[in-house]
C-alpha cells in the first residue's frame, strides 16, 4: 500500500484574494508514463525533460527497472532510460506495485502481455477496487491469459504468451488506456494489429510512438477512427520534452476564473487537440484564457495560458467531448456553481469507474456546499446563479486526487472554508500543488489537529 495513504492529510481552504503570477504545473502524467516504458524499450539512451515527478509516475519507473530497463534520475535533474530493444523486457523478480496508478497499470499489462513470462500487478486499495475487464479482454484474444480477483480487480497476474496474434479490435467504449495497452501490446507481436475506437481519445501513445521510430497509421474509416501498429519494429532512443500536464493546469485555470481579481500566465501547457475539450468549454462559458506562444515539442502541440477572471454562464458540454477532458469534469463542476444558468454534462459513464465514483462524489460534495445538482447514470447537471456557493462543508474525497484538489479550488472562492479529509493522495498527480496556489495568493492550510 501507498506509504501516504497510512496518514491522512486533511486540508482547508478559505475565500481568499485574486490569484497573481506567471506559473508552471507538473509534467504531463500521460506523456510522463509512456515516455518511461518506451525508453525502456528503445535502442541507446531516452533523456526525459521535465518528467513528472508523481506517485503515479515514479511506480512506474520502478516498475520498468523490475522489468529489466534502466531508469534513473541524474544529478542535472533529467532522467533518462536505456532500454533493451524492444522485445527485451525480463521476468521481473518481484510484484509490480503500481500504487494509485490505473494508467501505469492498463498500460504495462499490455506492454508484458506479448511475453513468455507471469507478471504480478498489485496496487493500493483504490487501484485494487478498479475492474481492469476492458484490458483483459482484448489482450486476451492477442494471446495471454489473466488470474484476477472478482470482476477482473487486482491483485493479478498476467501469464504472457510467446506466440501473440495480431487482432483487429473495435472499442467497446472510448479509452484512450484500452487503446494505448493494445498498441503497446503489438509492439512484440507479429503483424499488424489495429484499433478502431468509436471517439477519438487523446493520441499520445500513437505520437510517441512515431518519435521512437515506429511506424503508425491512422485513417477515418466508417466504424471510427482506426490506428494500427506494425509489429517487430526496433524503437530508437530520443529526447522528450514533458509538456506541462493539461489536467493539472485545469486547477489554477479555474481558481482564477472564478476569484476576482485574478491574472495569471501559466506557462509551457500540453495543448494536444485530445486534451483541451475543458479549455473549450471554459471558453463557451465565456471565460477569458488566452494561448500564446504556440508551439510543437516533442510532437505534442504546447502553448503558454493567459487567465483572468471571469463571469462564466452555464452551457450543455456534448458526450463526444468526454473522452478529450475525462479526468476535468470535477473541477468543470466547480466552475459551473459559480456560473450563471444550468451546466449540463453528458456523457460522464466512464467517471464511475475511476479511482473513485467521480460522478456520485462531485454530486454529493457540490450539494453539502450548498450548490444546485442533478445526477443521473451518465450525467451531471450544476445550476449557478451566477453568485458565490456557500462552500462550508467537509469533504470525503475516497483518496482520489482530482475531487481533492476541486473541493480546495471551489473553497477559495466561496463564502465559508472547504475542507477535505485527505489531500495526501495529491501527490499521485500533482505534487506542491498547495505551494504553487499559495504562491500566487491562494489561502489552502492543513487543518490543525
Amino acid at each position: 500500500m501507498s506509504k501516504h495513504h497510512a496518514e491522512p492529510r486533511p486540508l482547508i481552504s478559505g475565500t481568499g484574494s485574486g490569484l497573481k503570477g506567471t506559473i508552471r504545473v507538473p509534467g504531463d502524467k500521460s506523456v510522463s508514463h509512456r515516455a518511461l516504458m518506451l525508453g525502456a524499450l528503445a535502442l541507446g539512451e531516452t533523456e526525459i525533460h521535465g518528467l513528472l515527478e508523481g506517485e503515479d509516475v515514479l511506480r512506474t519507473a520502478a516498475a520498468m527497472r523490475l522489468l529489466g530497463g534502466e531508469t534513473e534520475k541524474g544529478s542535472d535533474g533529467i532522467w533518462r532510460a536505456r532500454g533493451r530493444g524492444n522485445g527485451g523486457l525480463a521476468e521481473a523478480a518481484d510484484v509490480l506495485d503500481l500504487g494509485n496508478a490505473g494508467t501505469g497499470t492498463r498500460l504495462l499489462m499490455g506492454l508484458v502481455a506479448p511475453y513468455p513470462m507471469t507478471t504480478f500487478f498489485t496496487g493500493d486499495a483504490s487501484l485494487r477496487s478498479r475492474p481492469m475487464a476492458r484490458v483483459t479482454d482484448p489482450l486476451g484474444e492477442m494471446g495471454a491469459k489473466f488470474v484476477t480477483r472478482s470482476k477482473g480487480r487486482p491483485p493479478l497476474a498476467v501469464i504472457g504468451t510467446g506466440s501473440p496474434r495480431p487482432i483487429t479490435y473495435k472499442l467497446p467504449v472510448a479509452s484512450a488506456q484500452v487503446k494505448s495497452a493494445i498498441l503497446l501490446a503489438a509492439l512484440n507481436t507479429p503483424g499488424t494489429t489495429t484499433v478502431i475506437e468509436p471517439e477519438a481519445t487523446r493520441d499520445h501513445t500513437e505520437l510517441m510512438l512515431r518519435g521512437f521510430g515506429v511506424e503508425v497509421k491512422v485513417e477515418e474509416t466508417p466504424e471510427g477512427r482506426a490506428s494500427s501498429v506494425q509489429g517487430h519494429v526496433e524503437l530508437k532512443g530520443r529526447k522528450v520534452i514533458v509538456p506541462g500536464d493539461p489536467s493539472s493546469a485545469a486547477f489554477p485555470i479555474v481558481a482564477a476564473l472564478i476569484l476576482p481579481g485574478s491574472d495569471i500566465l501559466i506557462e509551457n501547457v500540453g495543448l494536444n487537440p485530445h486534451r483541451i475539450g475543458l479549455i473549450d468549454t471554459l471558453i463557451e462559458m465565456g471565460a477569458s484564457i488566452e494561448v500564446r506562444h504556440a508551439r510543437i515539442e516533442a510532437g505534442e502541440k504546447v502553448g503558454d495560458l493567459h487567465v483572468k477572471h471571469s463571469h462564466l454562464k452555464g452551457v450543455t458540454v456534448p458526450a463526444e467531448r468526454a473522452p478529450s477532458m475525462i479526468d476535468e469534469y470535477p473541477i468543470l463542476s466547480v466552475a459551473a456553481s459559480f456560473a450563471e444558468g444550468t451546466t449540463k454534462m453528458l456523457g460522464l459513464g466512464e467517471l464511475r469507474v475511476k479511482e473513485s465514483d467521480r460522478l456520485g462524489a462531485m454530486a454529493r460534495g457540490l450539494a453539502a456546499c450548498g450548490v444546485a445538482v442533478e445526477e443521473g447514470e451518465d450525467w451531471l447537471a450544476v445550476k449557478g446563479n451566477g453568485k458565490r456557493p456557500k462552500g462550508g462543508a467537509h469533504i470525503a474525497v475516497n483518496l482520489d486526487h482530482r475531487p481533492a484538489m476541486s473541493f480546495l479550488i471551489l473553497g477559495l472562492a466561496a463564502e465559508k472554508p472547504v475542507s477535505i479529509d485527505d489531500g495526501s493522495p495529491i501527490d499521485t498527480s500533482f505534487p506542491g500543488f498547495v505551494e504553487l496556489m499559495n504562491g500566487m495568493g491562494g489561502t489552502i492550510a492543513a487543518v490543525k489537529a
